[in-house]
């Protein structure tokens, strides 16, 4: 049945509040209710309130995922579900599914290996995409089949009426899956096809990180383009009276009518998803925390007094936003700052009044401030411009121009000659008039006008040309943007190499003394010759000077393997230990090599016994030292990039651990992995570093330095890594903006640095 909403304006009718970090996704489960998922790791479960039809309550909170959740799909009512369930998926690479009757998880489906990023329902199946380029099949709980359906991360993923699938990429398509045939590619966009959704008997809807959102017909043909928002969009649906709701990084939901924005709904954040209602109501899902449902009812819009308390929270958001003259309005002074005489005529102040900032000048004759008028604001923050010399410009490049001069700063308006602004900069710099033709090019090529021509009409105000060509060479050969990072990019590896060799050795003669004790374990323990073959060990390990000299019998090596396979679980991380230092040594790491090398691979069999039940934390601390030690050594790098996949796996859930010092050598192996892999130029190795070190980033009880260390593989991989356009798309533009608000200083720094990189083409 059609249903024909009028076009009144959407007001709020009832906010949902309860996620503590961002509202990330939106299901729509029929009229039983409605589920979210968030950046704080839960699916919130809202039911309708009984005693009033505009609002929803807390049912159930799911807990059970380890970062943030994404993609949800419902389960309608059926013999196994009597009250339905969810499918949600997460940044753990995992897929749950929720019985809603309890609350309960009754399946755990691991298997892919980034983000989870789509889950949709086929009939008694599951299907998920990913960032790791596949859709994988699920039923009863076990894969059933598995392919990659991009090149690049998949996004988003629908189930169409009539079967067929679609996704969208990173790779800036759309693809139609019959089965694991694709029917059709659909190319158009310019950037990441973020979100999908049907349209009710026209086809599919796409939005795009290139800011608009289109209509295909199942043929491929765009029907319809709808451009209106000013940045990335990431979630669009659509009614069946024709409606048509977007949202995106502008912080706003966007409403449109047959290719038309009909309203757009301003949000104290970033909409991240956006839903109708079966009514016509919209559900959105912000950057705030808070879930928000909106009506054209006049008996479904919200009391008044909620009504003013949602302008006062987008007031307050958009003054903590809004910039004068490079200042946040709210640090600027109030009328009471008049009050202060000026200390020359002309002398100028910007002061807060209400929402504006208005300017004035000390007239020094009459002893008074006069008002010279209101200050134009530039662009909000999330497009912030930079500033020089407290004037804002649309570019203010780093110039290089090499020689060991210092780095220049050249500002640039759109608006602005390139011609005339290279020659004025040049003057002022008191730089030679031959580099004017390299700096128009720099300019042209860095402000996204690459393709510009050259201007014939225009005339050099030297030479009459159009372009200046000196009559000489110029040393100036190459001009380009350096921005100063002051983190990124990381360069060497980091090790472990600090011992306290006298507990290890107590700790081993306790342990073996506590097997010699007891009848069972007798065999297990050493004999005085090979207590006394340790204390050779170590001494040969503690005396650093001689490492280019010193030598290990091949009797050490295989103490040292003896113990780490036949000694009790809990009693091995002394070994590990030992370890760990021996692969610093080059003798000693030579001879390990050995074993790594055959057919029972010694280091791996030790990681994958301290990754197992129970996981203790001695072990698993001992264990990522040793791997973060042998990225110190060129002969292992083969090895450590062949086997990134498992290692990484068998490490993945030390990020959260407790302990401070786990959480530090796990991030520090993951820089390491982070500087190997973007020398080596392995695009999907770098993929599965970059989604560790953001879980390690998203981790609220993160160490410091974990964090840091975190923060500067993500920046470094971005940098000189391939991996630049999947961070963008894992929002690391909110998570430096986060990390630059740190108190602590390098974490801001390095926040700072990663920033900087998502605002370069």
């Amino acid at each position: 049945m059609d249903m024909e909403i009028d076009l009144k304006i959407y007001q709020l009718s009832h906010e949902l509040r309860g996620h503590e970090d961002d509202a990330r996704g939106i299901c729509v489960c029929g009229n039983a209710g409605i589920a979210t998922s968030s950046r704080d790791k839960t699916v919130r479960y809202w039911v309708p309130d009984p005693t009033d039809k505009r609002k929803f309550e807390l049912s159930k909170t799911l807990l059970g995922h380890s970062s943030f959740v994404g993609p949800l799909a419902w389960i309608p009512p059926n013999e196994v579900f009597s009250e339905g369930a969810i499918v949600s998926g997460g940044m753990d690479t995992m897929v749950f599914v929720w019985n809603l009757s309890n609350g309960e998880k009754v399946h755990s489906l691991s298997g892919h290996q980034l983000q989870v990023t789509g889950v949709v329902l086929d009939d008694e199946e599951i299907v998920s995409s990913s960032v790791d380029c596949t859709l994988r099949r699920w039923k009863k709980g076990k894969v059933v089949e598995s392919w990659e359906a991009h090149k690049s991360a998949i996004q988003a993923i629908i189930k169409l009426p009539s079967g067929e699938l679609v996704t969208g990429s990173t790779d800036t398509t759309l693809k139609l899956w019959k089965g694991r045939t694709c029917l059709h590619t659909f190319s158009g966009h310019s950037d990441t096809v973020r979100g999908l959704a049907r349209m009710h008997g026209a086809g599919i809807l796409s939005a795009s990180h290139d800011g608009s959102i289109r209509l295909w017909a199942l043929t491929g043909q765009v029907l319809m383009e709808m451009v209106g928002h000013a940045s990335i969009v990431y979630s669009v649906d659509s009614h069946m009276s024709g409606l048509i709701v977007s949202g995106g990084e502008d912080c706003s939901a966007k409403i449109w009518k047959d290719g038309v924005c009909v309203q757009s709904i301003e949000h104290p954040g970033c909409v991240w998803d956006v839903k109708f209602l079966e009514n016509g109501d919209i559900v959105t899902a912000c950057s705030d925390g808070v879930v928000r449902i909106w009506t054209s009812y006049q008996e479904r819009i919200a009391d008044p007094v909620d009504l003013d308390s949602y302008v006062s929270q987008l007031s307050q958001y958009k003054l903590g936003r809004k910039r004068v003259g490079g200042l946040k309005l709210e640090d600027l002074p109030g009328l009471e700052a008049l009050q202060i005489p000026g200390t020359n005529d002309g002398q100028t102040k910007i002061i807060r009044e209400g929402d504006n900032g208005v300017a004035y000048a000390w007239n020094l004759r009459e002893q008074k401030w006069d008002k010279i008028g209101e200050v134009v604001d530039g662009p909000d923050d999330g497009m912030k411009r930079p500033v020089l010399d407290g004037i804002e410009y649309d570019y203010v490049f780093d110039v290089d121009i090499g020689d060991g001069e210092p780095i220049r700063k050249l500002p640039y308006n759109l608006s602005d000659n390139p011609y005339s602004t290279a020659d004025k900069w040049l003057l002022k710099e008191n730089l030679p008039l031959a580099y004017h033709q390299q700096i128009v090019e720099f300019i042209l090529q860095n402000s996204g006008q690459g393709g510009v021509a050259l201007d014939s009409s225009f005339r050099d105000p030297y030479t009459g040309s159009n372009a200046y060509i000196p009559g000489g060479s110029s040393s100036m050969s190459e001009v380009s943007a350096k921005p100063t990072f002051k983190h990124i990019p990381k360069k060497g590896m980091l090790v472990f190499d600090v011992a306290q060799f006298e507990g290890i050795l107590k700790k081993l003669t306790e342990f073996n003394n506590s097997l010699l004790s007891d009848s069972d374990k007798k065999d297990l323990s050493l004999s005085v010759l090979e207590i006394s073959r340790l204390s050779a060990v170590v001494k040969i390990l503690k005396d650093t000077s001689h490492y280019h000299t010193s030598k290990f019998a091949d009797a050490d090596i295989a103490l040292l393997l003896k113990l780490l396979k036949s000694w009790p679980l809990a009693m091995i991380f002394p070994v590990i230990d030992i370890l760990r230092m021996l692969v610093l040594h080059p003798d000693g790491a030579t001879f390990l090599l050995k074993h790594v090398e055959d057919e029972n691979d010694t280091l791996m069999e030790m990681i994958k016994k301290v990754a197992t039940n129970p996981p203790l934390p001695p072990n698993l601390l001992t264990g990522t030292r040793v791997v973060t030690n042998l990225f110190k050594n060129l002969h292992y790098h083969y090895w450590l990039q062949k086997h990134r996949s498992e290692i990484l796996d068998a490490f993945s859930s030390c990020y959260s651990s407790p302990n401070k010092n786990l959480q530090l050598s796990y991030a520090t192996m993951i820089l390491n992995y982070a500087v190997l892999l973007i020398e080596k130029k392995d695009h999907e190795g770098q993929s599965q570093v970059l989604s560790a070190a953001l879980e390690i980033v998203e981790e609220e009880n993160i160490e410091v330095d974990s964090k840091f260390r975190a923060l500067v593989a993500i920046g470094s991989l971005m940098l000189d890594g391939l991996v630049k356009r999947i961070a963008l798309d894992f929002d690391v533009e909110n998570l430096a903006r986060t990390a630059k608000a740190s108190k602590e200083a390098k974490i801001a720094e390095v926040g700072a640095d990663i920033e900087l990189l998502t605002k370069q083409i």
